[in-house]
């Protein structure tokens, strides 16, 4: 029995124990490394035993090419996949024909943004004409957006002649939702934003973003890949029309993203990858598609990745998404806390008491952030150093990169204790004056 099944998945919504964590951690093999103090759950999570288990006897036992067989062996692979299907969307609120696979939660940004790019070059018929963009229409985004939700939206703009707009942050990366409502309007066709700040940790106001988008007829693209893997989400109850996130970075395989789309939105937009499985009709002048999700899943799809993609959902459930989101908001009011009270260090995002995530990035005034994640690393405290793929946030902020310590549910107290007193010692080696 996976350890898991006997931490008690929701009856109520307060942290993990210690016990718990600690049984949490036992079905983490990488975990067992002597000395490892794992803090780059942000850039990827690690991986339980049952998700490496689900993955390997697949492999083992149904591997086989999906939709495609008529062999026994090719519907158990259909069926074990479109099982984590089922499983992936029953987990964020969506029905199955709203959940598109992918290869990353980038891949997934781009096939939306290769889709309104298709539409707007005059694909996918009338159904489509609500997608396409023209001179004078704009694409808005955030100015703390990760890259992959920044360039295709660049590229996008770029070929279709639209303009790109920002909704600009505060001196303490906040989105500026005074500026929010006055950039988002008649001429907004698509609204792209983060659900939570990969450097921030702060969760932004979906449902007011959602509202401004509404009230002028945009569509909504939220980039989760921060906020599904650590909170309970409803993507029916946010509203937006189109999500997406990724399996590495929630205990799942790489090489597996999600995009989640209203079904109407994806049965309208043209496709983008196009080929093998995801076609009705094929003449040599002219093919017909599948509706959603098939007509975005053309080619070979990473079916053993989406097998354990579903485990690691169903590990996430087994601990309780209320419990998980408790357990990381402590861990993550630890870090500002120990952060911000340590002469020479400057904390980003959200003060003190302020809601996050477990996520906190911080700068050692005068020492570059790869010194001071060498100076961790020597320690055995693994953190992200750069600035993670976020150059525009960073800029405005002053800095050309920062130092980022990421929990999971596998994260402990003790570690981020740990972390916190290799900072002190760094200020303390470094010589930083405050």
């Amino acid at each position: 029995m996976s350890v898991t099944e006997g931490v008690r998945p929701a009856v109520h919504a307060g942290a993990l124990t210690d016990d718990e964590v600690a049984a949490i951690r036992s079905e983490f093999p990488i975990l067992a490394e002597p000395g490892l103090v794992y803090l780059d759950s942000g850039a990827t999570s690690q991986k339980p035993r049952a998700v490496l288990d689900a993955e390997l006897r697949y492999l083992e036992h149904a591997n086989a090419a999906v939709h495609r067989g008529a062999h026994l062996l090719g519907s158990e692979a259909t069926d074990r996949f479109e099982d984590a299907r089922a499983t992936v969307a029953a987990f964020i609120g969506a029905a199955e024909d709203e959940i598109v696979w992918t290869s990353s939660a980038t891949a997934a940004l781009n096939t939306v943004a290769y889709a309104i790019g298709n539409a707007s070059a005059g694909r996918g018929g009338s159904e489509a004409d609500r997608f396409r963009l023209r001179q004078g229409d704009e694409i808005v985004v955030t100015e703390l957006e990760h890259h992959a939700n920044l360039i295709p939206w660049q590229e996008l703009a770029a070929r279709t002649g639209a303009t790109l707009r920002w909704i600009p942050v505060d001196d303490a990366g906040a989105l500026r939702m005074d500026e929010a409502a006055r950039i988002i309007g008649p001429a907004t066709r698509v609204l792209a934003f983060s659900h939570v700040s990969n450097v921030l940790g702060a969760v932004n106001p979906v449902e007011e973003l959602v509202a401004l988008a509404r009230a002028v007829g945009a569509v909504t693209v939220l980039d989760a890949c921060q906020s599904v893997p650590h909170l309970p989400v409803d993507v029916a109850a946010l509203g937006v029309d189109l999500a997406a996130f990724s399996g590495h970075k929630m205990l799942g395989p790489t090489g597996i993203g999600v995009l989640y789309g209203r079904r109407a939105v994806l049965d309208a937009l043209p496709p983008f990858l196009t080929g093998g499985s995801m076609i009705t009709t094929v003449t040599m002048e002219h093919a017909e598609y599948l509706p959603a999700p098939q007509r975005f899943e053309a080619g070979t799809q990473p079916v053993s990745q989406a097998i354990g993609l579903g485990e690691a959902v169903r590990y996430l459930e087994r601990v309780g998404m209320p419990r998980v989101a408790a357990h990381e908001a402590e861990l993550g009011a630890r870090l500002a806390a120990g952060l911000a009270a340590t002469d020479g260090v400057r904390l980003l995002g959200p003060a003190p008491g302020a809601p996050r995530i477990g996520l906190a990035a911080f700068v050692v005034e005068g020492v570059h952030a790869h010194d001071v994640g060498q100076f961790l690393d020597d320690r055995g405290i693994e953190v992200r150093v750069g600035h993670h793929c976020a150059q525009p946030l960073h800029r405005r902020l002053g800095i050309t990169a920062s130092t980022r310590a990421s929990a999971a549910v596998h994260t402990t107290r003790d570690e981020v204790d740990a972390l916190l007193e290799g900072v002190r010692n760094a200020v303390a080696f470094f010589g930083v004056r405050s």
